[in-house]
Protein backbone atom coordinates (compact mmCIF):
# COMPACT_ATOMS: atom_id res chain seq x y z
CA UNK A 1 0.00 0.00 0.00
CA UNK A 2 2.88 2.08 0.95
CA UNK A 3 4.66 1.62 -2.45
CA UNK A 4 1.06 2.29 -3.81
CA UNK A 5 0.85 5.73 -2.34
CA UNK A 6 4.25 6.68 -3.78
CA UNK A 7 4.13 6.11 -6.99
CA UNK A 8 0.13 7.72 -7.90
CA UNK A 9 1.32 10.96 -7.79
CA UNK A 10 5.24 10.34 -9.64
CA UNK A 11 2.28 9.07 -12.24
CA UNK A 12 0.10 11.69 -11.77
CA UNK A 13 2.78 14.26 -12.31
CA UNK A 14 3.77 12.33 -15.50
CA UNK A 15 0.21 12.00 -16.85
CA UNK A 16 0.10 15.93 -16.35
CA UNK A 17 3.38 16.66 -18.08
CA UNK A 18 2.08 14.30 -21.49
CA UNK A 19 -0.98 16.80 -21.21
CA UNK A 20 0.74 19.79 -21.52
CA UNK A 21 2.83 18.50 -23.49
CA UNK A 22 0.36 17.23 -26.05
CA UNK A 23 -1.10 20.47 -26.02
CA UNK A 24 1.23 22.29 -26.55
CA UNK A 25 2.29 20.13 -29.62
CA UNK A 26 -0.90 20.87 -31.03
CA UNK A 27 -0.59 24.51 -31.13
CA UNK A 28 2.80 24.38 -32.87
CA UNK A 29 1.16 22.00 -35.83
CA UNK A 30 -1.47 24.68 -35.05
CA UNK A 31 0.17 27.72 -36.15
CA UNK A 32 2.44 26.09 -38.48
CA UNK A 33 -0.79 24.76 -41.06
CA UNK A 34 -2.90 27.90 -40.61
CA UNK A 35 -0.61 30.84 -39.87
CA UNK A 36 2.59 29.19 -41.31
CA UNK A 37 5.20 31.92 -43.22
CA UNK A 38 8.18 29.28 -44.61
CA UNK A 39 6.11 28.31 -47.80
CA UNK A 40 5.65 32.50 -48.64
CA UNK A 41 9.36 33.36 -47.64
CA UNK A 42 10.81 30.33 -49.61
CA UNK A 43 9.20 31.78 -52.78
CA UNK A 44 10.43 34.40 -52.04
CA UNK A 45 14.25 33.48 -51.52
CA UNK A 46 13.99 31.40 -54.42
CA UNK A 47 11.87 33.60 -57.44
CA UNK A 48 13.48 37.31 -56.30
CA UNK A 49 17.09 36.04 -55.31
CA UNK A 50 17.52 32.76 -57.14
CA UNK A 51 20.45 30.37 -56.81
CA UNK A 52 23.12 31.07 -54.13
CA UNK A 53 26.65 29.63 -54.75
CA UNK A 54 28.77 30.95 -52.04
CA UNK A 55 30.80 34.17 -53.03
CA UNK A 56 28.25 35.35 -56.01
CA UNK A 57 26.20 38.14 -55.72
CA UNK A 58 23.13 36.43 -55.20
CA UNK A 59 24.60 34.58 -52.27
CA UNK A 60 25.33 38.38 -50.67
CA UNK A 61 21.72 39.23 -51.30
CA UNK A 62 20.02 36.24 -49.42
CA UNK A 63 22.37 37.30 -45.98
CA UNK A 64 20.71 41.20 -46.46
CA UNK A 65 17.32 39.36 -47.03
CA UNK A 66 17.30 36.71 -44.05
CA UNK A 67 18.72 39.35 -41.60
CA UNK A 68 15.99 41.41 -42.17
CA UNK A 69 13.18 38.76 -42.25
CA UNK A 70 14.37 37.53 -38.97
CA UNK A 71 14.29 41.44 -37.55
CA UNK A 72 10.71 41.76 -38.79
CA UNK A 73 10.16 38.38 -36.72
CA UNK A 74 11.52 40.57 -33.60
CA UNK A 75 13.62 37.84 -32.37
CA UNK A 76 15.61 38.88 -29.33
CA UNK A 77 19.00 38.55 -31.29
CA UNK A 78 19.86 39.12 -34.82
CA UNK A 79 23.19 38.95 -36.08
CA UNK A 80 26.12 38.07 -38.71
CA UNK A 81 29.28 35.67 -38.32
CA UNK A 82 31.40 36.69 -40.94
CA UNK A 83 33.43 33.68 -42.80
CA UNK A 84 35.55 33.74 -45.73
CA UNK A 85 33.95 31.34 -48.43
CA UNK A 86 35.38 30.13 -51.58
CA UNK A 87 34.47 31.51 -55.16
CA UNK A 88 34.25 28.76 -57.89
CA UNK A 89 32.16 30.16 -61.48
CA UNK A 90 30.91 28.09 -63.94
CA UNK A 91 31.10 30.73 -66.47
CA UNK A 92 29.45 29.53 -70.31
CA UNK A 93 27.41 26.50 -70.60
CA UNK A 94 29.11 23.31 -70.82
CA UNK A 95 28.76 21.60 -74.15
CA UNK A 96 29.57 17.40 -74.83
CA UNK A 97 29.56 14.98 -77.39
CA UNK A 98 30.06 11.34 -77.91
CA UNK A 99 32.30 10.61 -81.20
CA UNK A 100 31.81 8.09 -83.15
CA UNK A 101 33.42 8.19 -86.00
CA UNK A 102 32.19 11.08 -88.04
CA UNK A 103 28.82 11.08 -86.35
CA UNK A 104 28.59 13.56 -82.94
CA UNK A 105 26.01 12.73 -80.21
CA UNK A 106 25.11 15.51 -77.87
CA UNK A 107 24.92 15.18 -74.48
CA UNK A 108 23.92 16.88 -71.37
CA UNK A 109 26.36 17.59 -69.01
CA UNK A 110 27.34 19.95 -65.89
CA UNK A 111 30.70 21.22 -64.42
CA UNK A 112 31.63 19.57 -60.97
CA UNK A 113 32.31 22.25 -58.39
CA UNK A 114 35.83 23.10 -58.00
CA UNK A 115 36.90 21.85 -61.22
CA UNK A 116 38.99 23.24 -63.74
CA UNK A 117 38.25 24.46 -66.76
CA UNK A 118 39.21 22.69 -70.13
CA UNK A 119 41.09 23.94 -73.02
CA UNK A 120 39.56 26.94 -74.72
CA UNK A 121 38.75 24.71 -77.63
CA UNK A 122 37.75 22.01 -75.50
CA UNK A 123 39.34 18.31 -74.74
CA UNK A 124 38.86 15.21 -76.42
CA UNK A 125 40.04 12.41 -75.78
CA UNK A 126 39.54 8.18 -75.95
CA UNK A 127 37.42 7.41 -72.90
CA UNK A 128 37.45 4.76 -70.70
CA UNK A 129 34.40 2.88 -68.38
CA UNK A 130 34.34 1.94 -65.14
CA UNK A 131 32.60 1.63 -61.96
CA UNK A 132 34.73 2.37 -58.78
CA UNK A 133 37.54 4.23 -58.09
CA UNK A 134 39.18 0.57 -56.79
CA UNK A 135 39.17 0.10 -60.61
CA UNK A 136 40.74 3.09 -61.65
CA UNK A 137 43.58 2.30 -59.28
CA UNK A 138 43.71 -1.24 -60.73
CA UNK A 139 44.00 -0.72 -64.18
CA UNK A 140 46.69 2.09 -63.51
CA UNK A 141 48.67 4.25 -65.68
CA UNK A 142 49.01 2.55 -68.31
CA UNK A 143 45.55 2.18 -68.94
CA UNK A 144 44.87 5.57 -67.64
CA UNK A 145 46.94 7.98 -69.00
CA UNK A 146 46.05 10.18 -71.57
CA UNK A 147 42.14 9.19 -71.17
CA UNK A 148 38.94 10.76 -70.24
CA UNK A 149 37.82 8.38 -67.11
CA UNK A 150 33.72 8.12 -67.40
CA UNK A 151 32.60 7.25 -63.82
CA UNK A 152 29.35 5.07 -64.39
CA UNK A 153 28.47 3.44 -60.75
CA UNK A 154 24.28 3.98 -60.60
CA UNK A 155 22.37 4.23 -57.38
CA UNK A 156 21.67 0.87 -55.49
CA UNK A 157 17.92 0.79 -56.34
CA UNK A 158 17.95 -2.45 -53.26
CA UNK A 159 18.41 0.86 -50.58
CA UNK A 160 15.77 1.94 -49.64
CA UNK A 161 16.60 5.74 -48.11
CA UNK A 162 18.10 7.16 -51.28
CA UNK A 163 20.23 8.74 -48.91
CA UNK A 164 22.13 5.90 -48.30
CA UNK A 165 22.18 5.01 -52.08
CA UNK A 166 23.54 8.82 -52.74
CA UNK A 167 26.16 7.75 -50.11
CA UNK A 168 27.52 4.66 -51.36
CA UNK A 169 27.83 6.33 -54.93
CA UNK A 170 29.30 9.71 -53.77
CA UNK A 171 32.66 8.92 -53.75
CA UNK A 172 32.94 8.38 -57.70
CA UNK A 173 32.16 12.14 -57.86
CA UNK A 174 33.87 13.07 -54.52
CA UNK A 175 37.28 11.31 -55.33
CA UNK A 176 36.94 9.91 -58.30
CA UNK A 177 38.23 13.23 -60.31
CA UNK A 178 41.57 13.27 -57.89
CA UNK A 179 42.39 9.79 -58.40
CA UNK A 180 42.24 9.31 -62.03
CA UNK A 181 44.38 12.38 -62.26
CA UNK A 182 47.34 10.95 -60.33
CA UNK A 183 46.89 8.08 -63.25
CA UNK A 184 47.36 10.40 -66.11
CA UNK A 185 43.87 10.94 -66.90
CA UNK A 186 42.78 14.16 -68.78
CA UNK A 187 39.46 14.28 -67.82
CA UNK A 188 36.31 12.65 -65.82
CA UNK A 189 32.75 12.28 -66.62
CA UNK A 190 30.81 11.35 -63.27
CA UNK A 191 27.14 9.42 -63.89
CA UNK A 192 24.95 12.24 -61.94
CA UNK A 193 24.11 10.93 -58.44
CA UNK A 194 20.56 10.28 -58.75
CA UNK A 195 18.32 6.96 -58.99
CA UNK A 196 16.47 9.33 -61.59
CA UNK A 197 16.75 8.45 -64.88
CA UNK A 198 16.72 12.33 -67.00
CA UNK A 199 18.67 14.38 -68.87
CA UNK A 200 19.19 17.05 -66.30
CA UNK A 201 23.23 17.11 -65.09
CA UNK A 202 23.41 16.97 -61.28
CA UNK A 203 26.76 19.18 -60.59
CA UNK A 204 28.03 19.09 -56.85
CA UNK A 205 31.58 19.69 -54.90
CA UNK A 206 35.08 17.44 -55.94
CA UNK A 207 37.75 17.28 -53.56
CA UNK A 208 41.44 17.75 -55.42
CA UNK A 209 44.69 17.46 -53.64
CA UNK A 210 46.32 20.87 -53.05
CA UNK A 211 49.62 19.37 -54.41
CA UNK A 212 47.73 17.08 -56.72
CA UNK A 213 46.75 18.08 -60.92
CA UNK A 214 43.41 19.23 -61.23
CA UNK A 215 41.87 18.25 -64.10
CA UNK A 216 38.22 19.14 -65.87
CA UNK A 217 35.67 16.90 -64.14
CA UNK A 218 32.12 17.04 -65.26
CA UNK A 219 28.79 15.30 -64.44
CA UNK A 220 26.52 13.65 -67.14
CA UNK A 221 23.02 13.05 -67.13
CA UNK A 222 21.87 9.70 -66.30
CA UNK A 223 20.45 9.00 -69.71
CA UNK A 224 23.29 10.39 -71.48
CA UNK A 225 25.63 7.99 -68.96
CA UNK A 226 23.98 5.16 -70.75
CA UNK A 227 23.83 6.29 -74.03
CA UNK A 228 27.60 6.41 -73.88
CA UNK A 229 28.28 3.16 -71.95
CA UNK A 230 25.89 1.83 -74.68
CA UNK A 231 27.93 2.76 -77.56
CA UNK A 232 31.00 2.17 -75.63
CA UNK A 233 30.06 -1.40 -75.23
CA UNK A 234 29.31 -1.52 -79.31
CA UNK A 235 32.08 -0.06 -80.44
CA UNK A 236 36.11 -1.16 -79.69
CA UNK A 237 37.34 1.44 -77.94
CA UNK A 238 39.85 3.53 -79.96
CA UNK A 239 36.55 4.04 -82.42
CA UNK A 240 34.63 5.95 -79.75
CA UNK A 241 35.65 9.26 -78.54
CA UNK A 242 34.37 11.81 -76.19
CA UNK A 243 34.70 15.87 -76.32
CA UNK A 244 33.44 18.20 -73.93
CA UNK A 245 34.04 21.88 -73.35
CA UNK A 246 33.86 23.88 -69.98
CA UNK A 247 35.06 27.38 -68.89
CA UNK A 248 34.78 27.30 -64.92
CA UNK A 249 37.29 29.10 -62.54
CA UNK A 250 38.17 29.17 -59.08
CA UNK A 251 38.52 33.10 -57.82
CA UNK A 252 40.08 34.45 -54.66
CA UNK A 253 37.91 33.93 -51.42
CA UNK A 254 35.55 36.48 -50.51
CA UNK A 255 34.11 37.63 -46.84
CA UNK A 256 30.30 36.32 -46.63
CA UNK A 257 28.48 35.80 -43.63
CA UNK A 258 26.02 33.36 -41.06
CA UNK A 259 22.64 34.65 -40.40
CA UNK A 260 21.86 33.99 -36.78
CA UNK A 261 18.52 34.26 -35.03
CA UNK A 262 18.03 33.76 -31.76
CA UNK A 263 15.18 33.48 -28.46
CA UNK A 264 17.25 34.06 -25.15
CA UNK A 265 16.46 31.25 -22.79
CA UNK A 266 14.57 32.99 -19.58
CA UNK A 267 16.32 29.90 -17.55
CA UNK A 268 19.85 29.01 -18.94
CA UNK A 269 20.50 31.81 -21.57
CA UNK A 270 23.91 30.39 -22.16
CA UNK A 271 22.55 27.12 -23.15
CA UNK A 272 21.98 26.70 -26.54
CA UNK A 273 19.70 24.20 -28.64
CA UNK A 274 20.41 25.27 -32.41
CA UNK A 275 18.50 24.28 -35.54
CA UNK A 276 19.36 25.55 -39.07
CA UNK A 277 20.37 24.54 -42.66
CA UNK A 278 22.39 25.82 -45.34
CA UNK A 279 22.19 29.56 -47.30
CA UNK A 280 23.91 29.02 -50.11
CA UNK A 281 22.68 26.75 -53.03
CA UNK A 282 24.03 25.57 -56.63
CA UNK A 283 23.93 28.10 -59.38
CA UNK A 284 22.05 25.65 -61.52
CA UNK A 285 18.84 25.81 -59.99
CA UNK A 286 16.84 27.90 -57.10
CA UNK A 287 18.27 25.05 -54.47
CA UNK A 288 14.20 25.32 -53.09
CA UNK A 289 14.61 21.81 -51.89
CA UNK A 290 18.87 22.00 -51.01
CA UNK A 291 18.38 23.82 -49.00
CA UNK A 292 16.21 26.85 -48.98
CA UNK A 293 13.08 24.48 -47.25
CA UNK A 294 15.70 23.93 -44.45
CA UNK A 295 16.54 27.60 -43.42
CA UNK A 296 13.31 28.49 -43.94
CA UNK A 297 12.05 26.19 -41.78
CA UNK A 298 14.40 26.32 -38.96
CA UNK A 299 13.33 29.95 -38.69
CA UNK A 300 9.56 29.23 -38.41
CA UNK A 301 10.67 27.10 -35.49
CA UNK A 302 11.28 30.72 -33.56
CA UNK A 303 8.28 32.62 -35.59
CA UNK A 304 6.25 29.63 -33.94
CA UNK A 305 7.48 29.85 -30.85
CA UNK A 306 7.01 34.05 -30.81
CA UNK A 307 3.76 33.44 -32.04
CA UNK A 308 2.48 31.24 -29.30
CA UNK A 309 4.23 33.24 -26.99
CA UNK A 310 6.48 30.42 -25.91
CA UNK A 311 9.46 31.82 -23.92
CA UNK A 312 11.97 29.05 -23.92
CA UNK A 313 13.87 27.79 -20.93
CA UNK A 314 17.53 27.53 -22.80
CA UNK A 315 18.49 29.95 -25.73
CA UNK A 316 17.41 28.95 -29.31
CA UNK A 317 19.04 29.19 -32.56
CA UNK A 318 17.91 29.35 -36.21
CA UNK A 319 21.02 29.27 -38.43
CA UNK A 320 22.00 30.02 -42.05
CA UNK A 321 25.33 28.60 -42.83
CA UNK A 322 26.90 29.49 -46.12
CA UNK A 323 29.03 27.61 -47.46
CA UNK A 324 27.91 24.06 -47.10
CA UNK A 325 28.31 23.24 -50.55
CA UNK A 326 31.71 23.27 -51.24
CA UNK A 327 33.79 23.90 -48.46
CA UNK A 328 31.31 24.03 -45.01
CA UNK A 329 33.52 26.86 -43.95
CA UNK A 330 29.62 28.39 -42.39
CA UNK A 331 29.80 25.18 -39.89
CA UNK A 332 33.33 25.40 -39.05
CA UNK A 333 33.54 28.80 -38.27
CA UNK A 334 30.04 28.69 -35.87
CA UNK A 335 31.87 25.77 -33.98
CA UNK A 336 35.26 27.81 -33.69
CA UNK A 337 32.77 30.23 -32.48
CA UNK A 338 31.05 28.52 -30.08
CA UNK A 339 34.19 27.22 -28.69
CA UNK A 340 36.13 30.43 -28.48
CA UNK A 341 32.98 31.81 -26.73
CA UNK A 342 32.74 28.76 -24.50
CA UNK A 343 28.80 28.40 -25.39
CA UNK A 344 27.14 24.96 -23.90
CA UNK A 345 25.25 23.38 -26.69
CA UNK A 346 22.37 20.68 -25.80
CA UNK A 347 21.49 19.85 -29.20
CA UNK A 348 21.81 20.91 -33.05
CA UNK A 349 19.28 20.16 -35.86
CA UNK A 350 19.95 20.43 -38.96
CA UNK A 351 17.62 20.17 -41.84
CA UNK A 352 19.47 19.10 -45.35
CA UNK A 353 17.86 16.45 -46.46
CA UNK A 354 14.72 18.90 -49.00
CA UNK A 355 11.15 19.58 -47.42
CA UNK A 356 9.31 16.45 -48.41
CA UNK A 357 6.84 14.63 -45.69
CA UNK A 358 9.09 14.68 -42.41
CA UNK A 359 9.16 11.17 -40.85
CA UNK A 360 11.16 11.62 -38.33
CA UNK A 361 14.82 12.39 -36.89
CA UNK A 362 18.31 10.52 -36.60
CA UNK A 363 20.36 10.89 -33.57
CA UNK A 364 24.10 11.08 -34.70
CA UNK A 365 27.01 8.99 -31.95
CA UNK A 366 24.36 8.01 -29.45
CA UNK A 367 24.05 5.30 -26.87
CA UNK A 368 21.19 2.35 -27.45
CA UNK A 369 19.81 3.09 -24.08
CA UNK A 370 19.25 7.07 -24.98
CA UNK A 371 17.88 5.94 -28.27
CA UNK A 372 15.60 3.84 -25.91
CA UNK A 373 14.42 6.42 -23.47
CA UNK A 374 13.92 8.89 -26.33
CA UNK A 375 11.45 6.71 -27.89
CA UNK A 376 9.80 5.53 -24.74
CA UNK A 377 9.32 9.44 -23.66
CA UNK A 378 8.21 11.16 -27.33
CA UNK A 379 7.09 8.10 -29.86
CA UNK A 380 3.54 8.87 -27.74
CA UNK A 381 3.67 12.62 -28.59
CA UNK A 382 4.84 12.03 -31.66
CA UNK A 383 3.36 9.50 -33.63
CA UNK A 384 -0.06 11.33 -33.92
CA UNK A 385 2.17 13.63 -36.59
CA UNK A 386 3.40 10.62 -38.48
CA UNK A 387 7.47 11.93 -37.03
CA UNK A 388 7.85 9.30 -34.75
CA UNK A 389 11.12 7.65 -36.38
CA UNK A 390 13.07 7.92 -34.40
CA UNK A 391 16.94 6.29 -35.51
CA UNK A 392 20.56 6.29 -34.71
CA UNK A 393 22.07 8.26 -37.95
CA UNK A 394 24.06 10.79 -39.24
CA UNK A 395 23.20 14.18 -38.52
CA UNK A 396 24.60 16.67 -41.38
CA UNK A 397 27.76 18.74 -42.47
CA UNK A 398 26.59 22.30 -41.03
CA UNK A 399 26.40 20.99 -37.64
CA UNK A 400 29.07 18.31 -37.64
CA UNK A 401 32.12 20.64 -37.05
CA UNK A 402 30.58 20.98 -32.78
CA UNK A 403 31.48 17.77 -32.53
CA UNK A 404 34.78 18.57 -31.89
CA UNK A 405 34.63 21.95 -30.67
CA UNK A 406 31.70 21.40 -28.69
CA UNK A 407 31.90 18.06 -26.74
CA UNK A 408 28.47 16.13 -25.41
CA UNK A 409 26.32 18.41 -28.26
CA UNK A 410 23.65 16.03 -29.02
CA UNK A 411 23.45 16.18 -32.82
CA UNK A 412 20.41 15.10 -34.96
CA UNK A 413 19.12 15.22 -38.52
CA UNK A 414 15.35 15.88 -39.40
CA UNK A 415 14.35 13.27 -41.52
CA UNK A 416 11.71 13.70 -44.47
CA UNK A 417 10.92 11.20 -46.75
CA UNK A 418 13.82 10.76 -49.15
CA UNK A 419 12.21 9.48 -52.42
CA UNK A 420 12.14 12.49 -54.45
CA UNK A 421 14.97 14.38 -52.72
CA UNK A 422 17.50 13.14 -55.63
CA UNK A 423 15.35 13.96 -58.35
CA UNK A 424 16.08 17.36 -58.31
CA UNK A 425 19.12 17.47 -55.88
CA UNK A 426 22.11 19.69 -57.08
CA UNK A 427 20.51 19.99 -60.32
CA UNK A 428 18.43 22.83 -62.45
CA UNK A 429 15.19 21.10 -61.01
CA UNK A 430 15.38 22.02 -57.44
CA UNK A 431 13.04 24.87 -57.70
CA UNK A 432 9.93 26.25 -55.65
CA UNK A 433 7.28 24.84 -58.14
CA UNK A 434 8.90 21.08 -56.69
CA UNK A 435 7.96 21.77 -53.31
CA UNK A 436 5.17 21.40 -51.97
CA UNK A 437 3.36 23.79 -49.39
CA UNK A 438 1.95 21.43 -46.66
CA UNK A 439 4.87 19.07 -46.43
CA UNK A 440 7.07 21.93 -46.05
CA UNK A 441 5.00 23.41 -42.81
CA UNK A 442 4.72 19.98 -41.12
CA UNK A 443 8.30 19.47 -41.74
CA UNK A 444 8.81 22.91 -39.55
CA UNK A 445 6.08 22.24 -37.07
CA UNK A 446 8.09 18.76 -36.46
CA UNK A 447 11.24 20.67 -35.33
CA UNK A 448 9.31 23.16 -33.46
CA UNK A 449 7.91 20.32 -31.92
CA UNK A 450 11.59 18.42 -31.48
CA UNK A 451 12.89 21.41 -29.63
CA UNK A 452 10.11 22.24 -27.69
CA UNK A 453 10.69 18.81 -25.96
CA UNK A 454 14.23 19.23 -25.62
CA UNK A 455 13.62 22.57 -24.37
CA UNK A 456 11.33 21.30 -22.02
CA UNK A 457 12.82 17.75 -20.91
CA UNK A 458 16.87 17.73 -22.03
CA UNK A 459 17.94 14.20 -23.39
Amino acid sequence: MMKLKLILPVLLFANQLYAQDSLTIRKIYDEALVNGKCYENLRYLCKEIGPRLSGSDNAGKSVIWSKKLMESYGFDKVYLQEVMVPHWVRGAKETAFIIDGKNRISVPIAALGMSVATPKEGLTANIIEVHSIKEVEELGEKVIKGKIVFFNRPFDERMVNTGEAYGASGDQRFMGPSIAAKYGAVGVIVRSLTGNLDDYPHTGATLFDKDGKNIPAAAISTKGADKLSAMLKMRKLPLVKFYFKQACQMLPDVVSYNVIGELTGIEHPDKFITVGGHLDSWDLAEGAHDDGTGVLQSAEVLRIFKAMSYRPKNSVRAVFFMNEENGNRGGKKYAELAAQNKEEHIAAIETDAGGFTPRGFSFEDVSNDLMKKLSARWKPLLEPYEIDRLIAGHSGTDIGPLKDKRPGVVLIGFRPDSQRYFDVHHSSNDVFENVNKRELELGAAGMATLVYLIDQHGL
